[in-house]
Order: structure tokens, then sequence, then C-alpha cells
């Protein structure tokens, strides 16, 4: 019996299991947050630590469901794991710090967790949390540049905003800024379900805007798949922080490196289990931030990047 408890993975820990438990709260599902579960294993085993040998993690899945993260931060909490991992944005650390008052956290998101109220200071973070951001929240009025480099001549540019993040009014004062120093226009259009994606591309059309530009948002990046689809369906321009999109087919991101960041959450979560504080763990920030272009859809949309954008992509598509 005892060696089932070490082993389980599932949400049944009713005897304290011989190995420590990392409870990882997820926004989204298996199959879509798979690259970056490949990555925090990564810093996992970096710090010493191997999923079913050293350690036995506890996975709550939302499924894209954000409202159910508090309950399922809660469950985790009742299950008495000795860790929180919240990666995925801000919407999962805040989720996880309002029920684990005095569980450890270990968060990975994309915008500033400072501004966010999710910890006091990046060097000292105060109390039982710390963890890793990256620049995607901050870059995107580059987005609207890199997209207004490829379309010089456009008049009105759209901006895809989800309403209900804690990020996006942050992230419209600084493009609505950046609007202005270029002359453009923007339209802001909202889209916080998926079933709201297509009537985004189809207002562009309609408004005669003449591309989009996504926000810092981890519900867009999760379904890059279908954006890119509809991307290509309305023949659209578009940029998403994400370079599952280009993968995918969309035309380019621009945003921080995913992999980094989900693989620093793993180091540092493996620093907690060894007995280190997080109070005494300055929050890190992954500073690269990467360009990804896709040339074969370029061509599809009859647009061509310049030479110095090709030489400057971290990854070029073709």
């Amino acid at each position: 019996m005892m060696a089932a408890a070490a082993t389980s993975t599932t949400s049944s820990h009713a005897q304290k299991p011989s190995m420590p438990v990392i409870g990882y709260l997820c926004p989204e599902s298996p199959e879509l947050f798979a690259s970056r579960l490949r990555a925090f294993h990564q810093g996992l085993r970096e710090a010493g630590f191997v999923e079913g040998r050293d350690v036995t993690i506890d996975y709550q899945w939302a499924h894209g469901q954000y409202a159910r993260l508090p309950a399922l931060a809660g469950e985790l909490i009742a299950h008495n794991v000795d860790l929180v991992v919240a990666p995925g944005g801000a919407p999962v650390a805040l989720a996880a710090k309002a029920a684990g008052v005095t569980k450890t956290i270990v968060f990975e998101m994309g915008g500033d967790p400072v501004a966010l109220g999710v910890v006091d200071s990046l060097s000292r973070p105060g109390g039982n949390i710390t963890g890793v951001s990256s620049l995607s929240v901050d870059v995107s009025p580059k987005r609207l540049e890199l997209m207004h480099e490829l379309l010089p001549a456009a008049t009105t540019l759209g901006v895809v905003a989800n309403p209900t993040s804690p990020t996006a009014g942050s992230q419209l004062q600084r493009l609505r800024a950046a609007a202005e120093t270029l002359g453009v226009k923007l339209l802001v259009l909202n889209a916080s379900k998926e079933e709201e994606f297509e009537e985004v591309f189809a207002a562009v059309g309609r408004e005669s805007a003449n591309a989009l530009v996504f926000c810092s948002d981890p519900y867009f990046a999760f379904r890059s798949r279908r954006l890119a689809e509809l991307a290509i369906k309305y023949g659209v321009p578009a940029i998403t922080q994400t370079r599952d999109f280009p993968m995918a087919g969309g035309l380019m991101s621009y945003g921080g490196d995913f992999v980094q960041s989900h693989r620093r959450a793993g180091i540092y979560a493996g620093r907690v289990l060894k007995g280190e504080r997080p109070a005494d763990l300055p929050v890190q920030l992954v500073t690269k931030v990467e360009l990804v272009i896709n040339l074969k859809t370029a061509k599809l949309l009859g647009r061509a990047f310049s030479q110095s954008v090709v030489s400057g992509a971290d990854d070029v598509i073709e």
C-alpha cells in the first residue's frame, strides 16, 4: 500500500507518501501543455528529481476553464502536497496564492509578478512564494511594431485582448501608446472563449483592418493551432506571443522563451524540495525574447518580410 501511494500521481493521498509530493496546478489539458511539461520535467531532472523515482506529482487540470483554478488549488492544498507549482500565467499563480496561505508555491508566468500582486518584489519575493517570469506581456508593443514594419501602408491594425486577463488593461495601454507613435489606428477586439475566435477574424475585413496583433495571454497561446487555421482561412496576417502559432501555420510570433521559463520553474521546484526557502530565492526573469516567422505563410498571404527581419529571426519556417 505504501509503494502504491508513493508512486501514484492521482489526487488521492490518504497517507503521507515516502517521496515528496508536488501539486501541479495547470490551466489547460495534458495535451496542450505537453511541451511546457517536458521543459518542467527537464528542470526537475537537473535539480536531481525524477517523477516516480524521487518525487510524486499530483496533477490538477483546468482544461481551459480558468474559473475552476481556485477550486483545483484548494484540492491540492487539501491533499497536503509539499509544494504547489503554478505554471501558465497570472491567474494560476493568484489562485494558488489565495488557496495556499502556508504552502510553498513556485509560479511561472509572462507578466510582472510585482504589479500583479503575486510577490512583494523580484529580489525579495516574501512569504512562501517565488518563481519565474518571462517578458511576453511587456513586449506586446513590439508585436505591433513588427506588424507595422511588414505592412507599412496599414492604417488600422486589429488588437485582440482577453478581457478576463489581469494584464489586458496594461497591455492595451502600451499598445495604444505604440500605435500613436506609429501613426496607426487600433481596432480593439475581445475574445475570452474559443467560440469567439472566428468572429475576431471576420471583423478584420468588415472593419477594414489590415492585420491582427494578439495580446499576450495563455488562453490564446494554447490555442495556436485554431488561431493559425482561422488566419489562413480569412487571409489575415497575424502575430501572437508563442512560436506554436507560426509552427502551426500562422505568420509570426514574438515573445518569451517558454521552454526556458518552465525549465527554470522545474529547477526552482527541485531547490525548494531540497530545503531552500522561497523567500531566499529571487524571482527569475527569462530575458530571452524570440522572433519566429513563417515564410511559406507570408508567401501565401502575398507578403514579404524584409531581409533584416529574416536575418534577425530566431527561427525561420520555410
